[in-house]
């Protein structure tokens, strides 16, 4: 009655210590393994610390039930995780799906459109055609009535001239023979190159532009974003700083440019602001450059400093931007993020701009287009478009 009794097994040979033969009764905690009487007497594990069996597995149990009270909040964490994953993984297969059908109705909206275009355009040739081979085929038919004409006073002189009665020859009326430049009613000397040339091309093309035109403005609004003019702000234009005409142009120089003093003319850096702000909705705008030194693209604040090493696009908190050469790129806002692989032959970045969701992305437009990165931010103040442009570069804001 006082022995111990363990569930009955098949393999008592695991019951046993391997070196004495003898039922295991104790636990080595130094060396994690289990002991007979002897292992503990006269063994290698004498003098060590060991305990019954039965303690050292209620020890053991106990461990293992805190790492359990441990590891399952832990492990319900990751399964809600999960969950949300695939909670959001469903949501984007919806909006995806959604986003699908929307622009499958854009594209048979923009193929309406574009028939309806093609449409006019090619009743316009014909209008035009019509007009002109009328006019050519009125002109043809007085041409060939006067041909009628000419060819009677040619058979009429044909006769006279068979006449040998000298006096009857004498006493026939005179004959008037117009000469072609004479007649206005025949038009004159009229090439096929003049004709053709009668062709408005200038009206067909502005019926095509047009249209064109009127499709960009309905995708745009569709998709909601706004295709800004933007114009650079010559009174905050750096002193080395030349800027085109049209103002969308932005190039480094080598002649200080003196201009007039202003409290918003950069000092240090050769960059130069936006005139426009943009405070609100999404826009889209693309830029281009001449691939010589070093640029850099972005959006700032008005309150950015103009002078001081802060003023630098790259060195406050006050602008988002990318700085980029035939061989790095990086994002910089506070801290300096290098975008790796970037394509050095591919000078056209487009900017997207959603200013309620706090969102800055750049793109580089090779095939297939790349994004390279994407500010979050929850902005507080209005923004300009910002440039930043090294000796030798110049940078284009595409219309």
């Amino acid at each position: 009655m006082d022995h111990v009794l363990t569930e009955p097994t098949s393999s008592f040979g695991n019951k046993k210590c391997s070196i004495h033969k003898k039922v295991l009764e104790y636990y080595c905690s130094e060396d994690d393994t289990c002991l007979c009487v002897s292992c503990c007497l006269v063994g290698k594990h004498r003098g060590h610390q060991v305990e019954l069996l039965d303690e050292a597995s209620e020890k053991k149990k106990k461990k293992l039930r805190k790492y359990l009270d441990e590891v399952n909040p832990q492990r319900a964490e990751i399964n809600a995780r999960i969950q949300s994953l695939h909670n959001h993984k469903g949501k984007i297969q919806e909006k995806a799906s959604e986003k699908r059908k929307n622009m499958n109705k854009l594209f048979m909206n923009i193929k309406e459109q574009l028939e309806i275009a093609e449409k006019k355009v090619l009743s316009e040739i014909s209008r035009q055609e019509i007009k002109m081979v009328s006019k050519i085929e009125d002109l043809i038919k007085k041409m060939e009535i006067k041909v009628d004409e000419l060819s009677r006073k040619m058979r009429h002189m044909e006769e006279i001239c068979r006449v040998t009665d000298p006096i009857r020859l004498l006493q026939e009326s005179d004959i008037t023979v117009c000469s072609p430049g004479d007649d206005e009613d025949t038009g004159g000397d009229v090439s096929d190159d003049d004709m053709a040339d009668d062709l408005e091309d200038v009206l067909i093309s502005s019926i095509l532009h047009r249209s064109m035109k009127d499709i960009v403005t309905y995708v745009t609004s569709e998709l909601g974003t706004h295709v800004p003019d933007i114009l650079l702000d010559v009174d905050t234009a750096h002193n080395y700083m030349g800027l085109s005409e049209d103002l969308r142009t932005a190039t480094h120089l080598e002649e200080n440019q003196g201009q007039p003093e202003s409290p918003g003319r950069f000092q240090i850096y050769c960059q130069v602001l936006s005139r426009c702000i943009f405070s609100s909705e999404r826009h889209y705008w693309e830029v281009e450059w001449n691939q010589i030194g070093k640029w850099g693209i972005g959006m700032s604040y008005p309150s950015i400093e103009r002078n001081g090493n802060q003023s630098g696009m790259a060195y406050n908190d006050k602008s988002w931007c990318l700085i980029l050469s035939d061989k790095t790129c990086s994002a910089f806002h506070n801290s300096v993020i290098v975008i790796p692989d970037v394509n050095p032959t591919c000078p056209t970045l487009g900017v997207f701009l959603d200013y309620e969701a706090g969102r800055l992305s750049f793109y580089q437009l090779c095939d297939p287009i790349r994004h390279l990165h994407t500010f979050r931010a929850s902005f507080t103040e209005p923004l300009h478009v910002i440039l930043y442009v090294s000796k030798g570069a110049s940078v284009n804001i595409l219309q």
